[in-house]
């Protein structure tokens, strides 16, 4: 191999703000065998907004607020490096990303979607203006499509139409391991969720649920989101919010993932819920619907958790014991979901679209 040259692949990202897409796009650029590959980290933001370690990888912000208007930058910087791939994440990068594939013949383009945009197309408090609502058209243009679940890939043969060769389903890597909790069983139960305060991650459900529990319980929340006041309006209507702690945000989320008994998962739609697989990792079984996305494919019934179908069967199982091995809860995912797994993943794909 020495003798070839290397790969030179460039990473384009909105920012290395805190989200799914951006720690995973970092530990790849960061990861990948560098014997093989040159990999470059383009970010159309501002340094000041990373909360993700990138020291390891050689990294160029363009200090533009939004991708809009960093295209420009963007295109002089595929010029510039005339990179072997191109690998964009989120749904409005990859289409612009989609847009200038045809100017540059000698590169590839790789996207790589972060949810079932089928799924949040049809969410009835979608937003007036969604990347989905113009995605048919431009997803095709490039010449490979990762996709973090099954769901997601269906999702986008069936309703979007991209060829299915085109798709290629890298789950998320497990890009740390914390130490392991003790098994635990305090009272009141302790229970967590990490996520955005948004009407898709399903909170409102949650408090529901909860305000009918029979068994004493703390239940703590980190994330923030527009839907803030609306979830604390209801906590106080249901008369739980005495049992609630809320965290905007917080760099320790390992810490407090450990520190609970369940973690419960709302969400209506998920793209691959990183936040429920650093949960298992810690060792602290999970509690979520069968939602589309990749939930399905982290949580094994009675090993690391358990899906249900309503919110009748999230009670039942709220008020059960929740009486898993740690360790048995950590290995379950980490079989499958390991750095080596998919970085090797990620590397066989860009081998693959360069003799395509």
């Amino acid at each position: 191999m020495s003798n070839q040259p290397k790969i030179k692949i460039l990473f384009i990202l909105p920012s290395l703000s805190a989200g799914g897409a951006e720690r995973v796009i970092s530990f790849v650029c960061q990861n990948i065998d560098k014997n093989k590959f040159y990999p470059v980290l383009l970010v159309a933001g501002f340094k000041k907004d990373n909360v993700y370690d990138v020291s390891n990888a050689d990294v160029k912000y363009l200090n533009k607020p939004r991708i809009l208007t960093a295209l420009p930058s963007i295109i002089t910087n595929i010029k510039s490096l005339k990179p072997d791939i191109v690998v964009s994440s989120i749904a409005h990068v990859n289409t612009a990303m989609a847009m200038v594939s045809p100017f540059f013949k000698n590169t590839k383009f790789i996207g790589r979607e972060a949810t079932v945009l089928g799924q949040r197309k049809n969410e009835k408090k979608a937003r007036k203006w969604s990347p989905a609502h113009f995605l048919p058209n431009g997803f095709k243009s490039l010449d490979a499509l990762i996709c973090q679940s099954r769901d997601m890939a269906e999702d986008m043969v069936g309703n979007f139409d991209i060829p299915r060769e085109k798709i290629h389903v890298i789950n998320n890597p497990i890009s740390n391991l914390p130490p392991i909790k003790e098994k635990s069983n305090n009272v009141p139960r302790k229970f967590i969720t990490v996520g955005r305060l948004t009407e898709v991650k399903g909170h409102l459900r949650l408090l529901n649920i909860l305000s009918k529990l029979t068994i004493p319980y703390t239940y703590t929340i980190i994330g923030n989101g527009h839907l803030k006041d609306s979830i604390f309006n209801k906590a106080e209507s249901l008369g739980i919010s005495k049992y609630i702690e809320h965290i905007p945000f917080t760099n320790k989320v390992n810490d407090f993932l450990a520190q609970h008994d369940v973690y419960l998962q709302g969400s209506y739609v998920e793209g691959f819920p990183n936040a429920l697989l650093e949960s298992c990792v810690v060792g602290t079984p999970v509690l979520a619907f069968k939602a589309p996305g990749g939930t399905k494919e982290i949580v094994e019934n009675g090993i690391n958790g358990y899906l249900v179908d309503n919110e009748d069967e999230y009670l039942e199982k709220l008020n059960s014991e929740f009486n898993m091995d740690p360790k048995e809860v950590r290995e379950s995912v980490y079989k499958k979901f390991n750095r080596e797994v998919i970085l090797q993943q990620y590397e066989d794909l860009f081998q693959h679209v360069l003799k395509h």
